[in-house]
């Protein structure tokens, strides 16, 4: 399973499209940026600290062909990246993200 944090209204929007574009610096960038399962507090933690409102999806990287990558990003470590649109169907689940605690800490109990 990959990961893909991002606001409930961007997530709400994409399932009545089907599909989910990115987010303003997903589209920058060229790509969705998507984490491995132990990448994905600490991207909460760097990217997310503070947030409010947000979901956790879980992706099966099966269902996204040949326009997933994996490539050097942060430390030098593999990242997974999405070029071109994540679709639904390829979400397993989409978890809210509780707001009474830090984005890492609440990301890390949903993965546990």
């Amino acid at each position: 399973m990959i990961y893909k944090l991002l606001p409930a209204e961007e997530w709400a929007a994409a399932g009545v499209r089907g599909h989910y574009d990115g987010s303003t610096v997903d589209q920058r960038d060229g790509f969705i940026h998507l984490s491995g399962r132990e990448q994905v507090v600490e991207t909460a933690a760097r990217h997310f600290a503070g947030a409010t409102s947000l979901v956790l999806l879980a992706v099966d990287p099966g269902r996204l062909g040949a326009d997933l990558r994996w490539e050097e990003s942060r430390g030098g470590a593999l990242f997974p990246h999405l070029y071109g649109r994540l679709p639904v169907g390829a979400v397993v689940a989409a978890d809210t993200v509780p707001g009474d605690v830090p984005v890492a800490e609440a990301v890390a109990t949903l993965l546990s």
